[in-house]
């Protein structure tokens, strides 16, 4: 069975952990509407993707 010869230092055990932190979500505004969205997304306030309308939201 393979088991650790040593202990894992904080210090190491922080290293390995580094890339696992969470990355800020980008936001952009929305053209239409001015609403924040997520880049490459559909609005979620009017409906709309690259200047055109593809859901019709009700007011």
């Amino acid at each position: 069975m393979a088991v650790p010869k040593r202990k894992t230092s904080p210090s190491r055990r922080g290293m390995r952990r580094a890339h696992d932190a969470l990355s800020v979500e980008s936001f952009q505004e929305c053209p239409n509407c001015g609403e924040l969205k997520r880049p490459h997304n559909l609005c979620n306030a009017c409906g709309h993707y690259n200047g055109r309308e593809i859901v019709s939201v009700e007011a």
